[in-house]
């Protein structure tokens, strides 16, 4: 177990502290500015208690593996959560899984897979953890989080633990109710009882296809965009001539439109800038406002003001 941590302004945890810690160590787009504070709780009892004492005036955030998101240069302010991998453990129940917000998506997908449940196949496709999962109602290859959870634990902003039925949460397109400043950090899922050799096919098929129509191997952030009703935003970002484009450091894929990648040395307002450069010239070729699907939050460079503005999200990760 750690030890127990104070800083001069923070609750003891059992956790670890650290101070401006720099996202670009773990987030995907590997860039952009520090956290003021990043909490790693040593179980939920700790980010329980280290929530119920904080300041309510400061702001939390949580975070998984960042395969969603942008913090721009200039850092978050307070505290951001990262849960650790004791927070990662999948358990068997029945045709039901239980995974810790930690988990990856691939984690949970192969245990189902190992396990014969049938249904969690399209995990394989999720690259973030559950609690982002869950948050974002994340979804690929015609299924989303909101079709397999029966339950999830949340730890809210004010330190309490809630389980939340499925239906609490509100899901809608890559959207659900989870408060801000709110950790999820266990989920229950559900399938149905398959042949391991049909699942393993569906989850070869869709890691086949991720390699073959998206730029892994790139600093990427997943999915730019949301896509607008009946549309797919990739079409009209290329139809709108932006495939290949690039400010700065930062590049449209030509593999899938609708990623941007960071092609080594950009920063995240270089990002920023060329997705708002792109939806300004898809209304203009289409009159379609494309909206977020990133995450971005924190900062930019060299301004830190008192009260930070709020996340801008078009969903949570």
């Amino acid at each position: 177990m750690a030890n127990a941590t104070r800083t001069a302004s923070l609750p003891t945890v059992r956790g670890t502290l650290e101070h401006a810690a720099p996202f670009a160590d773990f987030i995907w787009f590997r860039c952009g500015g520090a956290a003021e504070w990043l909490f790693r709780p040593a179980d939920v009892a700790d980010l329980a208690g280290f929530l119920r004492e904080l300041p309510a005036e400061t702001p939390v955030f949580a975070v998984g593996v960042g395969s969603n998101l942008i913090v721009r240069d200039g850092g978050l302010r307070g505290v951001t959560v990262r849960l650790p991998k004791k927070f990662a453990t999948v358990r068997v129940e029945g045709n039901r899984i239980r995974a810790g917000g930690a988990a990856m998506g691939i984690t949970v997908a192969t245990a189902a897979r190992d396990a014969g449940i049938a249904g969690l196949e399209f995990l394989r496709g999720i690259p973030g953890t559950v609690g982002g999962a869950v948050r974002m109602n994340a979804g690929a290859y015609g299924r989303e989080v909101a079709d397999i959870l029966i339950d999830a634990t949340v730890v809210t902003r004010a330190g309490e633990i809630e389980t939340w039925p499925a239906e609490r949460f509100a899901f809608g397109y890559r959207h659900s109710e989870v408060p801000e400043g709110a950790t999820v950090v266990e989920a229950l899922f559900e399938g149905t009882p398959g042949k391991k050799h049909a699942i393993a096919a569906e989850m070869e098929r869709i890691a086949a296809e991720r390699e073959a129509s998206q730029p892994l191997r790139s600093r990427t952030g997943g999915s730019t965009f949301r896509n607008p009703p009946g549309r797919k935003a990739w079409q009209l970002v290329d139809a709108a001539g932006c495939r290949g484009m690039a400010v700065g450091g930062a590049q449209v894929s030509e593999k899938h439109t609708n990623f941007l990648i960071n092609t080594g040395h950009a920063t995240s307002a270089d990002i920023e800038a060329l997705g708002e450069e792109i939806r300004a010239r898809v209304k203009a070729h289409s009159g379609i406002e494309l909206q977020w699907e990133i995450e971005r939050v924190g900062l930019p460079p060299a301004a830190r003001p008192e009260t930070p503005p709020a996340a801008e999200t078009g969903a949570a990760e």
